[in-house]
């Protein structure tokens, strides 16, 4: 299953979560930003009531990197951080796109850099571009 930018949003909202706290993030970032066509699944940081609410649609269990996730139906996944950060960070850094908040396309890159999954070198390759960093400087993150 794919997803536009377009299916992404209505499914955001069709949660209920509340858009003021959810944050995209993984590759939807890409998605809103048009630097990838469609994504795979939707992971979402909630906060606050957001992430109440997520708890009680789904049981919350420790992710790999130590936030708690929610697994939903329709591939949507719910963090309660994002790679050990906690939520208060990641909505500092998020902006709007079409109502919708975003991850930083820079805390997109960096988490990508750490995972290095096949998938991700295209994607790393197409955020360096929209971002005109230069590799060296991207490497060093962490």
């Amino acid at each position: 299953m794919t997803l536009t930018w377009t299916e992404t949003r209505t499914r955001i909202r069709a949660l209920g979560l509340g858009l003021d706290d959810v944050v995209v993030m993984g590759s939807g970032p890409m998605l809103a930003h048009g630097l990838v066509p469609e994504i795979g699944d939707i992971d979402l940081v909630a906060r606050g009531e957001a992430w109440a609410l997520a708890a009680r649609l789904g049981a919350p269990v420790p992710g790999e990197h130590g936030d708690k996730v929610v697994r939903l139906p329709g591939s949507v996944e719910v963090f309660s951080g994002w790679f050990g950060r906690p939520a208060a960070e990641v909505f500092a850094t998020a902006t709007r796109v079409d109502s919708i908040l975003v991850g930083s396309l820079e805390e997109v890159l960096a988490f990508k850099l750490v995972l290095g999954r096949p998938k991700d070198l295209a994607h790393i390759a197409l955020l360096r571009d929209a971002l005109r960093q230069p590799k060296d400087d991207a490497d060093t993150r962490s």
